[in-house]
């Protein structure tokens, strides 16, 4: 692809019954090696961006590329996606959850993943269901960010958590993402985690409101992206 781009969205729209539409005609391209925030309130279409690239849903019309590629079995080999809704059974253990992964995908490091479950106290022979929901966050994370992936998607992954967690979640974020991949933020709590976007997209209704490097937001603006965002998006 002529710009290097990791994530393109053609024209991209997704409708749903009763006449919603969730995307409206998103036209984007992501580069490699990017901390991208995907900001916008609940129900600006975050969520279904995230899954269309993933393959979850099918585009109305338009498409989304993956490295060039369709959403499909191709393309998962190369995203890690890390959901806003709780995913691991409760019956299995922390090992098992490790195992499940190693099973599924060949990069997924094993090694690292004990080492980051270690460093947290966190025994492998502890069930998902007598886990803190901190704890259930963070192995969530562990096995998305243990994989060596050329593009990750994290839907929400500090919504709901103590503070404490959120900057652990952060931190394991920036710390273990594979080098020139890119990363892809969905929250609406801009303050948390501006400190580490390279770029960030505005969505708005379905629509593409703007998409700037943080720095340049910055220097051009005058403000942070918080302070944008909100004025983005007042009532």
């Amino acid at each position: 692809m002529e710009q290097n781009f990791i994530l393109e969205a053609r024209d991209l729209t997704k409708s749903y019954m009763a006449g919603f539409t969730a995307l409206d005609k998103l036209n984007i391209g992501i580069c490699r090696g990017r901390i991208v925030g995907l900001l916008g309130p609940n129900g600006s279409g975050k969520t279904t961006f995230i899954k269309l690239a993933n393959g979850l849903l099918t585009p109305t019309d338009g498409e989304i590329l993956i490295d060039g590629k369709a959403p499909g079995v191709e393309t998962k080999k190369i995203v890690s996606y890390l959901s806003d809704r709780d995913f691991l059974p409760s019956w299995m253990t922390v090992d098992q959850a490790f195992g499940y992964y190693s099973d599924f995908f060949e990069d997924f490091r094993r090694d690292k993943a004990e080492d980051m479950t270690s460093a947290l106290g966190i025994k492998l022979k502890s069930k998902i269901k007598t886990l803190s929901k901190g704890n259930r966050e963070k192995i969530a994370l562990i096995l998305t960010m243990s994989r060596e992936a050329k593009l990750y998607l994290l839907d929400e992954p500090i919504a709901g958590v103590d503070p404490a967690t959120r900057d652990y979640i952060l931190n394991t974020i920036i710390s273990n993402y594979a080098e020139n991949s890119t990363v892809i933020i969905s929250t609406h709590l801009i303050a948390d985690i501006e400190s580490v976007l390279n770029d960030v997209i505005f969505i708005k209704n379905g629509k593409l409101e703007m998409y700037r490097s943080a720095e340049e937001i910055r220097e051009t603006e005058g403000k942070s992206v918080d302070a944008l965002f909100r004025e983005v998006y007042k009532w």
